[in-house]
């Protein structure tokens, strides 16, 4: 998976996500980056770097893991895989619709 497969697969899982009104970014490194716009109904998920409530930050090849199911998020924060900024309360909560 590339980017922009990633891109569309986020914003196919956020398009089917219930309640999510907060801005996310998901920072790839050198990979690029996925926003999600949750104030917008459905969110808007782009490329574009916006102002966000909460940044993970996380390769490309692990954040794909865990959308397969490869990987656990929480094992992945506990062994630095991933990492937040911001509200940690958007992150905790993304498990649910990552895995839909």
């Amino acid at each position: 998976m590339n980017l922009d497969t990633t891109t569309q697969k986020i914003r196919t899982l956020f398009a089917n996500a219930a309640g999510f009104s907060d801005t996310l970014t998901f920072d790839f490194g050198a990979d690029g980056i996925v926003s999600v716009n949750g104030k917008t109904h459905p969110p808007e998920v782009s490329n574009d770097n916006i102002d966000s409530d909460c940044t993970i930050s996380i390769t490309l090849e692990d954040f794909i893991s865990i959308i397969e199911g490869a990987l656990d998020p929480q094992m992945a924060f506990m062994s630095g895989k991933l990492s937040v900024e911001g509200n940690m309360g958007i992150a905790m909560n993304l498990a649910s619709v990552l895995k839909a």
